[in-house]
């Protein structure tokens, strides 16, 4: 574990914590080794931009985190909790309270509206659906989309379906926003919205980790770790100017609004 990330942990509460994960594929007969023992301690609160050329590991690292693939070796913890060792029904609890995740390519349910969109992981995560409905619609205007709410998911520019996607991924207030390459199928304008929304929820006191190629995207982010070839090369906090966007602070109330249920 390098000397930022035992900083990290001293000063706040973890909301990731991961300790010699290792992964390994097989493929056309001969192991890949997509993760080579990887340590990493992310604070609550903290933007953090996962950077790396293709094949790394740094998505293979974010669907760990996720409990959307298991580790050969190695531990996983979020929010306290060891994401490593349950079986898919605990998972399936643990990433309804702790973990949102944005997909490049959006995965909405275009049999829904973009409110049902939202509302839906909350409904399963067993809110009431008028509480669920109502947080939704807070979402969407927090993101600036309340006016598409009965829209179908497909009539949306590129920009509107990732927020629409990260309102989704907000919809159980969970501790971890994870986003893999969020501006990726996005035009220029679509992908500087999404990147001042970030900024904007990071401020509000979301914790994000975001997967990224791209050293704009990742100049958003208050820290950068760098991966090369399934390791962690660098893991150390920067200054980034102007991560906070002049569009202003999403309140926090509405960011982490505590269930009244």
């Amino acid at each position: 574990m390098t000397d930022a990330d035992s900083s990290a942990a001293d000063a706040a509460p973890a909301a990731l914590v991961t300790e010699g994960v290792r992964k390994t594929f097989e493929a056309d007969n001969a192991p890949v080794r997509a993760l080579r023992g990887i340590d990493l301690v992310v604070p609550d609160g903290q933007y953090v931009a996962i950077m790396g050329p293709s094949g790394c590991g740094k998505s293979t690292l974010l669907n760990l985190v996720a409990g959307l693939d298991v580790a050969d070796e190695g531990t996983i913890t979020v929010a306290g909790q060891q994401v490593t060792g349950r079986g898919e029904d605990d998972l399936a609890r643990l990433r309804r309270h702790h973990i949102g995740i944005v997909f490049q390519f959006f995965n909405l349910l275009e049999g829904m509206t973009v409110l049902e969109n939202v509302a839906l992981p909350a409904v399963i995560a067993g809110r009431k659906r008028g509480s669920a409905e109502s947080r939704a619609r807070d979402l969407l205007d927090l993101l600036g989309i309340a006016d598409k709410a009965t829209a179908a998911p497909g009539s949306l520019s590129g920009g509107q379906r990732q927020r629409l996607a990260i309102a989704r991924a907000l919809a159980n207030e969970p501790t971890l926003l994870l986003a893999d390459e969020p501006t990726g199928a996005l035009d220029t304008d679509g992908g500087h919205e999404i990147i001042e929304l970030l900024s904007r929820l990071h401020a509000g006191g979301q914790t994000i980790i975001m997967v990224t190629h791209n050293a704009e995207v990742a100049a958003a982010a208050e820290r950068v770790v760098r991966m090369r070839d399934g390791r962690v090369m660098d893991s150390a906090a920067e200054e980034q100017a102007g991560h906070v966007f002049a569009a202003g602070v999403i309140p926090d109330p509405v960011v982490r609004q505590a269930q009244s249920e």
